[in-house]
């Protein structure tokens, strides 16, 4: 983040990865409000980008990358950005991403270690992308363990900017939060505790989840970067009561692509927010709150409603 003298202030971030679906554009769709996240959870709004890929041109044709450029391209002028740019070079596997460069009001900025004890931690999309993508993998098309109503569901949130969430949380006064990834809900809820300096209570049947999530991860469809999310934060989680299953934790420690934000909201505002969320669409929850635990970033489970 760079302030300028103005009272704004610059952000940039960088995302890519290999492809989730099948559909080229789609792909690209999903790798630009991806991109777009890390923006949206400090509650600026992307101004450009520059594309970045790396192509088999040996292997796929090129009118494959320009159906995963149409899709980048399609979803930055869904958001506003412009794409002014990027850098293709040759790989064995496809990856495409961006580089977004947005701005924010310093007076209004929304930063991981931005929470306090005793706010109210809010989801805004629900989990389960790792699982069903890595399902969809996996499968053979047809499959019935991964219904196509779930591969909708995932994709439609996927390719959901997190913008209108990123809006309304500002506009609620939020000032901690971050973007739900790569690290699962745990590893980057644990982040922002370790930051700001405060403890979590995750009400674990109060998280949403896509549908088929559940029956997939029982079925042991689960990312590679699962386990290392777990482990992750295995020192710093505790239950209540008994001990989390391993199913659960995999739903929990999912890496998500194109995640939502997580938001650590003042109480008697979290009401209100979801309510706006919900009504712009989003499968938007409290799930949690903020504590006072010593030491930071311990995070404890409430396994039952």
């Amino acid at each position: 983040m760079w302030r300028r003298p103005d009272g704004r202030a610059l952000v940039s971030t960088v995302d890519f990865f290999g492809p989730v679906t099948d559909d080229a554009e789609t792909w690209g769709r999903i790798a630009a409000a991806n991109a777009a996240g890390d923006v949206y959870a400090m509650g600026g709004r992307p101004l450009f980008a520059l594309n970045i890929v790396v192509w088999p041109r040996d292997r796929l044709p090129l009118d494959l990358l320009a159906a995963v450029l149409r899709g980048g391209a399609a979803m930055a002028r869904e958001g506003g950005w412009q794409i002014v740019g990027g850098h293709t070079t040759d790989g064995p596997e496809p990856v495409y991403g961006q580089a977004v460069t947005g701005e924010v009001r310093a007076d209004r900025l929304m930063r991981c270690g931005g929470a306090e004890p005793g706010r109210s931690l809010v989801l805004t999309k629900p989990l389960g992308t790792g699982i069903i993508t890595t399902a969809h993998k996996r499968l053979a098309p047809g499959d019935p363990a991964l219904p196509e109503s779930a591969l909708e569901a995932a994709v439609a949130e996927m390719t959901r900017l997190n913008d209108t969430a990123s809006a309304l949380a500002v506009e609620a006064g939020v000032t901690g939060a971050t973007d739900v990834t790569g690290f699962g809900l745990l590893g980057h809820l644990r982040e922002m505790c370790a930051a700001s300096g405060t403890g979590a209570v995750v009400h674990a049947a109060e998280v949403p989840l896509l549908p088929g999530a559940r029956s997939l991860a029982a079925a042991g469809h689960v990312p590679g970067g699962t386990g290392r999310n777990v482990a992750a934060v295995r020192r710093r989680l505790h239950a209540r009561t008994g001990e989390p299953d391993a199913e659960l934790l995999n739903i929990l420690a999912d890496p998500q692509t194109s995640g939502g934000l997580l938001l650590a909201c003042e109480n008697g505002a979290a009401d209100d927010l979801v309510d706006a969320l919900v009504a712009s669409g989003h499968s938007a929850a409290v799930i949690g709150e903020t504590t006072g635990s010593v030491p930071a970033g311990r995070i404890e489970l409430v396994l039952e409603p």
